[in-house]
């Protein structure tokens, strides 16, 4: 694949990235991505085979789940492990508001596409619960039954993305981005029982 190719390829997922968290999925035309990423409409074809590919490839390139292997060693520790899982969430809803806004919406949705999303999520989620389960055995964290925990962890982790659900109540502090990730992690920490936060 020639340099050309790649980048026409990156465009065509930038602009299917921007306009399906704009417009979503189903009101986003093969057309809109191409005049949006100035391509030929029969390009998504020839790259991809058409947009339900594209939707694929977005995850595929853009959603850091895949670095999990990077960081082995911290997570293969309970308290480590959670801080790492818990911040670096956070962060890729700040930095990459697309795909964050794209995978809210499929999840919320219930769409046709769902089961593509959680393909990608489900292995953050499961080494989630994977580390709440260590903790426990080595009596890091205290808890009673690890479904409600898990869902508890990630409602925290995920909560900061209903804040203009919520700006009457909250109105009175300015939130801060760059200290969300810190915040969660000790309101997170503490909930389980970890004093030393």
């Amino acid at each position: 694949m020639n340099h050309n190719d790649c980048d026409i390829k990156m465009r065509i997922l930038l602009s299917a990235k921007k306009l399906f968290a704009k417009q979503g999925y189903e009101g986003t035309s093969v057309r809109q991505i191409c005049e949006d990423a100035g391509a030929n409409v029969a390009l998504i074809s020839y790259h991809f085979g058409g947009k339900e590919k594209v939707f694929t490839a977005l995850f595929e390139k853009f959603f850091p789940g895949k670095l999990m292997s990077d960081y082995s060693e911290q997570l293969s520790e309970p308290l480590p492990g959670l801080r790492l899982l818990i911040s670096e969430v956070i962060h890729f809803t700040f930095k990459d508001r697309e795909l964050s806004s794209i995978i809210q919406q499929e999840v919320m949705l219930d769409s046709p596409r769902r089961d593509i999303v959680m393909e990608f999520l489900y292995p953050v989620w499961s080494k989630v619960k994977e580390l709440l389960i260590e903790g426990k055995e080595e009596g890091l964290f205290d808890f009673d039954s690890l479904s409600n925990t898990l869902l508890m962890v990630i409602g925290a982790a995920l909560a900061h993305k209903r804040v203009y659900d919520f700006e009457r109540l909250i109105a009175d502090e300015e939130m801060n981005p760059e200290q969300i990730p810190e915040q969660t992690v000790k309101f997170i920490l503490r909930g389980l029982g970890v004093n030393e936060v």
